[in-house]
Protein backbone atom coordinates (compact mmCIF):
# COMPACT_ATOMS: atom_id res chain seq x y z
CA UNK A 1 0.00 0.00 0.00
CA UNK A 2 3.02 2.23 -0.32
CA UNK A 3 3.55 2.82 3.39
CA UNK A 4 5.03 1.28 6.55
CA UNK A 5 3.02 -0.88 8.97
CA UNK A 6 3.98 -1.66 12.55
CA UNK A 7 2.53 -3.98 15.19
CA UNK A 8 2.66 -3.76 18.98
CA UNK A 9 1.09 -6.75 20.72
CA UNK A 10 1.05 -7.07 24.51
CA UNK A 11 0.49 -10.40 26.28
CA UNK A 12 -0.02 -13.83 24.76
CA UNK A 13 2.38 -16.68 24.15
CA UNK A 14 5.26 -15.35 21.99
CA UNK A 15 5.07 -18.09 19.38
CA UNK A 16 1.34 -17.60 18.95
CA UNK A 17 1.80 -13.83 18.70
CA UNK A 18 4.49 -14.21 16.01
CA UNK A 19 2.25 -16.55 14.01
CA UNK A 20 -0.72 -14.18 14.30
CA UNK A 21 1.35 -11.17 13.22
CA UNK A 22 2.71 -13.13 10.25
CA UNK A 23 -0.85 -14.01 9.27
CA UNK A 24 -1.91 -10.37 9.63
CA UNK A 25 0.99 -9.22 7.44
CA UNK A 26 -0.01 -11.78 4.81
CA UNK A 27 -3.55 -10.40 5.00
CA UNK A 28 -2.28 -6.87 4.36
CA UNK A 29 -0.33 -8.07 1.31
CA UNK A 30 -3.43 -9.89 0.12
CA UNK A 31 -5.51 -6.72 0.50
CA UNK A 32 -2.97 -4.85 -1.62
CA UNK A 33 -3.12 -7.52 -4.30
CA UNK A 34 -6.93 -7.40 -4.39
CA UNK A 35 -7.53 -3.65 -4.07
CA UNK A 36 -4.52 -1.89 -5.58
CA UNK A 37 -5.40 0.41 -8.46
CA UNK A 38 -1.72 0.35 -9.47
CA UNK A 39 -1.85 -3.35 -10.32
CA UNK A 40 -3.49 -4.09 -13.64
CA UNK A 41 -4.26 -7.63 -12.49
CA UNK A 42 -5.88 -6.71 -9.15
CA UNK A 43 -9.52 -7.64 -8.74
CA UNK A 44 -10.49 -3.99 -8.30
CA UNK A 45 -8.70 -2.99 -11.51
CA UNK A 46 -10.37 -5.83 -13.42
CA UNK A 47 -13.73 -4.94 -11.86
CA UNK A 48 -13.30 -1.31 -12.92
CA UNK A 49 -12.57 -2.38 -16.50
CA UNK A 50 -15.61 -4.64 -16.58
CA UNK A 51 -13.51 -7.79 -16.90
CA UNK A 52 -14.72 -9.24 -13.59
CA UNK A 53 -18.16 -9.30 -11.99
CA UNK A 54 -18.53 -8.31 -8.35
CA UNK A 55 -19.85 -11.72 -7.36
CA UNK A 56 -16.71 -13.28 -8.88
CA UNK A 57 -14.43 -11.16 -6.69
CA UNK A 58 -13.18 -12.05 -3.24
CA UNK A 59 -15.89 -11.47 -0.60
CA UNK A 60 -13.83 -8.61 0.84
CA UNK A 61 -14.47 -6.52 -2.28
CA UNK A 62 -18.23 -6.42 -1.76
CA UNK A 63 -17.66 -5.75 1.96
CA UNK A 64 -15.40 -2.77 1.30
CA UNK A 65 -17.66 -1.33 -1.40
CA UNK A 66 -20.64 -1.52 0.97
CA UNK A 67 -18.65 0.30 3.66
CA UNK A 68 -17.55 2.90 1.11
CA UNK A 69 -21.15 3.46 0.02
CA UNK A 70 -22.07 4.10 3.65
CA UNK A 71 -19.16 6.54 4.00
CA UNK A 72 -20.33 8.39 0.91
CA UNK A 73 -23.87 8.59 2.30
CA UNK A 74 -22.81 9.84 5.73
CA UNK A 75 -20.41 12.41 4.25
CA UNK A 76 -23.00 13.59 1.73
CA UNK A 77 -20.66 12.73 -1.12
CA UNK A 78 -17.46 14.25 0.26
CA UNK A 79 -16.03 10.75 0.50
CA UNK A 80 -16.16 8.88 -2.79
CA UNK A 81 -14.83 5.73 -4.44
CA UNK A 82 -14.80 7.36 -7.87
CA UNK A 83 -11.71 9.03 -9.26
CA UNK A 84 -11.66 10.39 -12.82
CA UNK A 85 -14.78 8.32 -13.49
CA UNK A 86 -13.10 5.10 -12.37
CA UNK A 87 -13.68 2.87 -9.35
CA UNK A 88 -11.04 3.61 -6.71
CA UNK A 89 -11.76 2.43 -3.14
CA UNK A 90 -8.24 3.07 -1.87
CA UNK A 91 -9.48 5.87 0.39
CA UNK A 92 -11.11 3.30 2.66
CA UNK A 93 -8.97 0.19 2.14
CA UNK A 94 -6.00 1.06 4.35
CA UNK A 95 -8.06 1.93 7.42
CA UNK A 96 -10.23 -1.13 6.90
CA UNK A 97 -7.22 -3.41 6.44
CA UNK A 98 -5.40 -2.08 9.52
CA UNK A 99 -8.49 -2.42 11.69
CA UNK A 100 -9.10 -5.96 10.43
CA UNK A 101 -5.50 -6.95 11.16
CA UNK A 102 -5.69 -5.61 14.72
CA UNK A 103 -8.99 -7.34 15.45
CA UNK A 104 -7.79 -10.67 14.08
CA UNK A 105 -4.76 -10.67 16.35
CA UNK A 106 -6.81 -9.70 19.40
CA UNK A 107 -9.40 -12.40 18.69
CA UNK A 108 -7.06 -15.23 17.74
CA UNK A 109 -4.31 -15.11 20.38
CA UNK A 110 -5.16 -16.17 23.93
CA UNK A 111 -3.84 -13.91 26.66
CA UNK A 112 -3.40 -10.80 24.53
CA UNK A 113 -4.31 -7.69 26.53
CA UNK A 114 -3.53 -5.03 23.96
CA UNK A 115 -2.96 -4.59 20.23
CA UNK A 116 -1.79 -1.55 18.30
CA UNK A 117 -1.47 -1.62 14.52
CA UNK A 118 -0.11 1.47 12.76
CA UNK A 119 -0.47 1.85 9.02
CA UNK A 120 1.31 4.94 7.76
CA UNK A 121 0.40 6.95 10.86
CA UNK A 122 -3.21 5.76 11.10
CA UNK A 123 -3.61 3.60 14.20
CA UNK A 124 -6.10 1.06 15.55
CA UNK A 125 -5.82 0.47 19.29
CA UNK A 126 -7.47 -2.39 21.19
CA UNK A 127 -7.24 -3.15 24.91
CA UNK A 128 -4.32 -1.75 26.90
CA UNK A 129 -0.53 -2.14 26.83
CA UNK A 130 -0.50 -3.02 30.52
CA UNK A 131 -2.18 -2.58 33.89
CA UNK A 132 -3.29 1.04 34.39
CA UNK A 133 -1.40 2.05 31.21
CA UNK A 134 -3.32 3.44 28.24
CA UNK A 135 -2.18 3.49 24.65
CA UNK A 136 -1.00 6.96 23.59
CA UNK A 137 -0.63 8.28 20.03
CA UNK A 138 1.23 11.40 19.00
CA UNK A 139 -0.32 13.63 16.34
CA UNK A 140 2.28 15.23 14.07
CA UNK A 141 2.37 19.01 13.75
CA UNK A 142 2.18 19.77 9.99
CA UNK A 143 3.92 23.13 10.47
CA UNK A 144 6.74 21.91 12.71
CA UNK A 145 8.42 18.76 11.34
CA UNK A 146 9.28 16.39 14.15
CA UNK A 147 6.95 18.16 16.56
CA UNK A 148 3.61 17.06 17.99
CA UNK A 149 0.37 18.99 17.79
CA UNK A 150 -1.28 16.77 20.42
CA UNK A 151 -1.12 13.39 22.15
CA UNK A 152 -4.22 11.19 22.14
CA UNK A 153 -4.74 8.86 25.11
CA UNK A 154 -6.97 5.80 24.85
CA UNK A 155 -7.54 5.70 28.62
CA UNK A 156 -10.94 4.23 29.39
CA UNK A 157 -11.55 2.95 25.86
CA UNK A 158 -11.60 -0.72 24.87
CA UNK A 159 -11.00 0.36 21.29
CA UNK A 160 -9.87 3.62 19.74
CA UNK A 161 -8.56 4.72 16.36
CA UNK A 162 -6.59 7.79 15.32
CA UNK A 163 -6.37 8.81 11.64
CA UNK A 164 -4.87 11.88 10.01
CA UNK A 165 -5.42 13.26 6.52
CA UNK A 166 -3.43 16.19 5.18
CA UNK A 167 -0.94 17.61 2.73
CA UNK A 168 2.17 18.01 4.89
CA UNK A 169 3.80 14.68 4.04
CA UNK A 170 2.17 13.51 0.80
CA UNK A 171 1.35 16.84 -0.81
CA UNK A 172 -2.04 17.62 -2.34
CA UNK A 173 -3.36 14.07 -2.70
CA UNK A 174 -6.90 14.52 -1.36
CA UNK A 175 -9.37 14.99 -4.21
CA UNK A 176 -12.54 17.09 -4.14
CA UNK A 177 -15.13 14.61 -5.48
CA UNK A 178 -17.21 17.47 -6.89
CA UNK A 179 -14.44 18.64 -9.23
CA UNK A 180 -12.18 15.59 -9.57
CA UNK A 181 -9.19 17.83 -8.79
CA UNK A 182 -7.07 18.35 -5.69
CA UNK A 183 -9.16 19.75 -2.85
CA UNK A 184 -8.82 23.51 -2.40
CA UNK A 185 -8.83 23.86 1.37
CA UNK A 186 -7.56 26.08 4.15
CA UNK A 187 -6.50 23.00 6.12
CA UNK A 188 -3.10 21.36 6.48
CA UNK A 189 -4.33 18.38 8.45
CA UNK A 190 -7.36 16.77 10.04
CA UNK A 191 -7.00 14.15 12.76
CA UNK A 192 -10.04 12.10 13.70
CA UNK A 193 -10.49 10.04 16.87
CA UNK A 194 -13.17 7.34 16.77
CA UNK A 195 -13.60 3.70 17.85
CA UNK A 196 -12.96 2.21 14.39
CA UNK A 197 -10.16 3.07 12.00
CA UNK A 198 -12.28 2.19 8.97
CA UNK A 199 -14.45 5.20 9.69
CA UNK A 200 -11.84 7.48 11.27
CA UNK A 201 -9.78 7.29 8.08
CA UNK A 202 -12.80 8.08 5.87
CA UNK A 203 -13.99 10.95 8.07
CA UNK A 204 -10.54 12.57 8.19
CA UNK A 205 -10.36 12.52 4.38
CA UNK A 206 -13.86 13.91 3.94
CA UNK A 207 -13.40 16.66 6.54
CA UNK A 208 -10.10 17.72 4.97
CA UNK A 209 -11.77 18.15 1.60
CA UNK A 210 -14.61 20.16 3.18
CA UNK A 211 -12.33 22.79 4.73
CA UNK A 212 -12.03 24.02 8.30
CA UNK A 213 -15.46 25.53 8.88
CA UNK A 214 -17.63 22.91 7.21
CA UNK A 215 -15.34 20.05 8.25
CA UNK A 216 -15.53 20.98 11.92
CA UNK A 217 -19.30 21.41 11.79
CA UNK A 218 -19.72 18.02 10.14
CA UNK A 219 -17.40 16.18 12.55
CA UNK A 220 -19.32 17.68 15.47
CA UNK A 221 -22.49 16.06 14.07
CA UNK A 222 -21.05 12.52 14.10
CA UNK A 223 -21.68 10.50 17.29
CA UNK A 224 -18.57 9.15 19.00
CA UNK A 225 -16.25 11.12 16.70
CA UNK A 226 -13.83 13.89 17.63
CA UNK A 227 -11.46 15.93 15.47
CA UNK A 228 -8.41 18.16 15.53
CA UNK A 229 -8.06 20.51 12.53
CA UNK A 230 -4.97 22.60 11.76
CA UNK A 231 -5.17 25.38 9.20
CA UNK A 232 -2.48 26.82 6.96
CA UNK A 233 -2.63 29.90 9.17
CA UNK A 234 -1.53 27.82 12.20
CA UNK A 235 -5.00 27.91 13.73
CA UNK A 236 -6.07 24.84 15.70
CA UNK A 237 -9.76 23.94 15.79
CA UNK A 238 -11.17 21.07 17.85
CA UNK A 239 -14.52 19.38 18.31
CA UNK A 240 -16.12 19.86 21.69
CA UNK A 241 -15.30 16.44 23.11
CA UNK A 242 -11.71 16.09 21.92
CA UNK A 243 -10.21 17.25 25.24
CA UNK A 244 -11.39 14.03 26.87
CA UNK A 245 -8.98 12.06 24.68
CA UNK A 246 -5.90 14.26 25.12
CA UNK A 247 -3.18 13.43 27.61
Amino acid sequence: MGTVFSFDVRGGEPGSVRAAVAEAVAGLHRADEVFSTYRDDSEVSRLARGELALDACAPEVAEVLELAAEAERVSEGWFSTRYEGRLDPTGIVKGWAVERAARRIAAEVAGVCGVSVNGGGDVQLLGTPGAARPWRVGVSDPLRPGGLAAVVSAAGAAELAVATSGSAERGAHVVDPRTGRSAVTDLLSVTVVAPRLTWADCWATAAFAMGAREGLRWLESLPGVEGLLITAGDEVRCTGGLAAWLG
